[in-house]
């Protein structure tokens, strides 16, 4: 079994600390880990304060670590108060024990914990689950929190071998048909969403979500087919980044700007999603030669191009999109995009502004001829 012992420094010496959570389940596995979660049992928040820790919890007694400034958290219970992921009261008192502090869990495999002799604690039977690649709710208190349903889904895009319980998927679905997931801010959606996008396999967070009836409930106007399934596989294999796989997850839908309104996402993920149909159009339309072989036409459709895609003023976007569509047609670019959009760009727009004396029709009309003619002379 790997290392799961950690050193004890003078600040959390005398206490019951505890490693808990995904940072278990990632060494257990061993794989990188994140964050580190820890939990102390058995203390107040006056000792902890004593010590130098630094409250910073809202609901719940949270502690910055007065050197590492990784958080502590005093262990609790909770229990549904409202509805959404928001409604819940905490109880959090010396007497509560590491065992019931996990079990508020949401997956076995996230319920374990390691002491600083490394020692595993598993009350759940999270490593079980772990040998078999399975994701199981620790308890029935798990349909109370529509979050999971979220996480659950970027969880399956994040570990590809792993699978959902039967049992919970039944809660899931639970979940949607009680209307528990119309509570999840779009903040917290767009969170849970945009690190599936960002994992190996993002495609099974979607599959899951359209499977329990979820996906169409939190992003009504989102297209998903299985051939978008495929393509959004390969960003992740091609290493693509957020803007653009959110703009190839957006494809196909008829309100991107709705979409992304919903969901809260920023303005550099948004355009992306704008620009990329008008990319693939664009680029279909093109005759796409070789640069030795560019005519004087096909100089000028390759500047316009570049103009209406406002890849001047952002180049690395246009080469993004370019990139995309490229995985999308499963081609390889006949141009050198990087190459035509410098040699665009060298073009001295001021210069030629002065030459016309501040004729806006004739200086667009001797920048267009310039930059084609840019091109010609590569």
């Amino acid at each position: 079994m790997p290392q799961l012992a950690f050193t004890e420094d003078k600040f959390i010496q005398g206490l019951h600390v505890f490693c808990v959570g995904g940072a278990v389940r990632d060494t257990l596995l061993q794989r990188a880990e994140g964050d580190k979660d820890w939990v102390v049992v058995g203390a107040s928040p006056e000792e902890m304060l004593a010590r130098g820790f630094t409250p910073v919890g809202g609901d719940f007694p949270v502690f910055l670590h007065p050197v590492t400034k990784q958080e502590y958290a005093l262990a609790r219970t909770e229990r549904k108060s409202g509805r959404g992921y928001q409604g819940f009261t905490f109880y959090t008192g010396k007497e509560v024990t590491l065992t019931e502090d996990l079990q508020r869990r949401d997956f076995t495999v996230n319920a374990m914990a390691t002491d600083s002799q490394g020692s595993l604690h598993d009350p759940y039977h999270g490593y079980e689950d772990l040998r078999l690649k399975l994701f199981r709710h620790v308890g029935d208190a798990f349909i109370e929190d529509p979050v999971r349903v979220l996480r659950l889904g970027r969880f399956l895009s994040r570990f590809s071998d792993f699978k959902v319980a039967p049992e919970t998927i039944v809660l899931c679905q639970q979940m949607v048909a009680n209307n528990e997931v119309d509570a999840l801010v779009p903040e917290r959606i767009w969170k849970e969403i945009s690190r599936a996008l960002m994992a190996d396999s993002p495609s099974r967070c979607f599959d899951f979500l359209h499977e329990i009836g979820a996906l169409k409930r939190i992003m009504p106007l989102l297209s998903w087919t299985p051939s978008k399934a495929r393509l959004l596989d390969n960003t992740a294999t091609a290493g693509l980044n957020l803007s653009q796989r959110y703009a190839l997850l957006s494809l196909g839908t008829p309100d991107i700007e709705k979409l992304s309104q919903q969901l809260r996402v920023a303005r550099e993920q948004t355009d992306y999603a704008n620009y990329l149909p008008e990319v693939v159009a664009g680029l279909d339309a093109l005759s796409m030669p070789s640069m030795e072989a560019l005519t004087e036409t096909s100089a000028v459709n390759i500047v316009e191009f570049v103009e209406r895609m406002d890849g001047i003023r952002k180049p690395e976007r246009l080469l993004d999109l370019i990139a995309l569509t490229m995985l999308i047609r499963d081609s390889q670019p006949a141009l050198d995009w990087q190459h035509i959009i410098s040699t665009i760009k060298a073009v001295p727009v001021g210069e030629i502004a002065q030459q016309c004396e501040g004729d806006v029709a004739l200086i667009k009309q001797k920048v267009k001829a310039a930059r084609v003619q840019a091109l010609l002379a590569i």
